[in-house]
């Protein structure tokens, strides 16, 4: 597919089990504001309660599926995922602005969440069991019920894997809420894997404020899985607390790069860069501030522009494109007044990079690179989840200092320690208040299927991944015969 105005935009309903809205609403590309990307149907209460209904229906028969079986149906549904993302990776990007690679490596960690969780899963339900003198104890693991998840725009396809791998592996059904910002090519990819699933498994219902309270309210629903921003989070929670559902909550970050004295700068820059800017600064683990030592702070800063200069910025189906717009008008107001703000301070604004198509620059969300040099540890661009193209680079005194800033933070997601020592970036790793820290990574690259992946204080609650996620849906259900 090529960026022309031929393009038809998709008109996706709800998948399964809705009652049948017949409004739409019309997604334009935030690449390109005067084209229509996708239209959306808009839910409602009862077609949440339809499609909730339809998979607690197909839970009373997909619990009794045995583990071997769900997991032969991951992998049929992993190369759904594979084989859709040449034909639908285009439409995400006109969906959410990223570029095509960004897109196509969405649809890639995706197929492996499903791949991977499909090999843990008979091993993971094997009962722990006891067997003395006394008695026979049997301690299993079984399927919660309905699960209801949400999911953002900025990779919609690995993170509703995130959810749906480990909730479909446990024997639960799913009932999942996209982003309007991003649902067109999410759901039809859906639908081509409820085609290999049994009827009912999935279940999708388009909507905002009031199909997500609705789905996680709803009494059949057990299981809330949601990624997204912490304030929207503290809804989420409000909302289930009234029937006490378990939740799994993956929030925003404001991760700190620590750049040690010994670092090789070359490789630092190498492998940082790309968790700066990937998906615009859009991503909930992406480096957000970086601190790095007073002696070599200006070297740092130069060499970081230098190479930030090189970006271009256009639309993400423009091969040219390092980066594409931002996704909303919300977020991209946000990053406008948090670089005015920047630039009423102290700091220095850098902006870098050029405008591929700059006649129609205003045509979209767009914003080019910048870099904000001679910044405090906590003005409001350092202290903030930015989600844009912008980076502070922060100057420190000691590796003490530069740890107490780095945990001075009520997020903690992700971070990462940059040195040529790897016990000294493992003394240090160990000390910061996160979910994840990487030593000389911090970007896709950094994450493995092995490690847990979630937060610490207001960046979320509970883990996903590997066998760690697939325990966030399951109840440990403990039977002991007394002999």
């Amino acid at each position: 597919m090529t960026l022309t105005d031929s393009f038809s935009p998709p008109a996706v309903n709800h998948l399964n089990g809705a009652a049948g809205s017949t409004t739409y609403r019309d997604h334009q590309d935030p690449g390109r504001l005067d084209s229509v990307a996708s239209r959306i149907a808009v839910g409602t209460a009862a077609d949440v309660d339809a499609a909730v209904q339809r998979a607690h229906r197909a839970f009373q028969q997909w619990r009794d599926v045995s583990p071997a079986e769900r997991a032969a149906a991951l992998m049929k549904a992993a190369e759904v995922v594979q084989a859709s993302a040449e034909e639908l990776a285009p439409l995400l990007v006109r969906e959410h602005g990223g570029v095509l690679w960004e897109a196509q490596t969405d649809f890639m960690l995706g197929t492996g969440v499903l791949q991977h969780t499909a090999s843990l899963v008979e091993e993971f339900f094997a009962p722990t069991t006891y067997d003395d003198e006394q008695s026979y104890i049997s301690i299993e693991r079984v399927p919660r019920g309905v699960v209801g998840a949400v999911v953002p725009w900025n990779m919609p396809v690995v993170l509703t894997m995130m959810k749906l791998a480990p909730a479909l592996a446990t024997g639960n059904t799913l009932v999942l809420k996209p982003s309007p910002f991003a649902a067109a090519a999410l759901t039809m990819l859906l639908e081509r894997m409820a085609a290999v699933l049994p009827e009912g498994v999935i279940n999708v219902v388009h909507g905002d404020t009031e199909v997500g309270e609705s789905l996680t309210s709803h009494p059949l629903v057990r299981k809330v899985g949601f990624t997204g921003g912490t304030a929207t989070a503290k809804h989420v929670m409000t909302s289930a607390a009234g029937t006490i559902k378990n939740i799994t909550l993956e929030l925003g970050g404001n991760d700190p790069a620590v750049v040690l004295d010994d670092a090789d700068l070359n490789l630092t820059l190498d492998r940082m860069l790309p968790g700066i800017y990937t998906r615009t600064g859009q991503i909930c683990f992406a480096v957000k501030r970086v601190y790095v030592p007073r002696s070599s702070y200006d070297t740092f800063v130069d060499a970081l522009c230098d190479r930030v200069s090189g970006y271009k910025v256009g639309h993400g189906l423009d091969p040219e494109a390092s980066f594409g717009p931002l996704n909303n008008k919300a977020q991209f107001d946000r990053v406008q007044e948090l670089i005015r703000a920047a630039r009423d301070s102290s700091s220095k604004v850098i902006e870098l990079g050029t405008k591929l198509e700059p006649d129609s620059w205003d045509n979209g969300y767009y914003v080019l690179p910048h870099v904000v040099r001679d910044v405090e540890h906590d003005a409001l661009i350092t202290s903030c989840e930015q989600f844009g193209p912008i980076i502070p680079v922060v100057a420190y005194d000691s590796e003490e200092q530069a740890l107490a800033w780095a945990n001075d933070s009520e997020y903690g997601l992700g971070s990462s320690v940059w040195t040529s020592d790897p016990e000294r970036g493992l003394a240090l790793a160990r000390k910061i208040e996160a979910g994840s820290t990487f030593i000389n990574t911090h970007s896709f690259e950094s994450l493995d299927l092995r490690m847990p992946f979630g937060g610490v204080k207001q960046s979320g609650i509970g883990r996903e991944f590997g066998t760690a996620g697939m325990a966030e849906y399951v109840e440990e259900h403990s039977i002991r015969h007394l002999k």
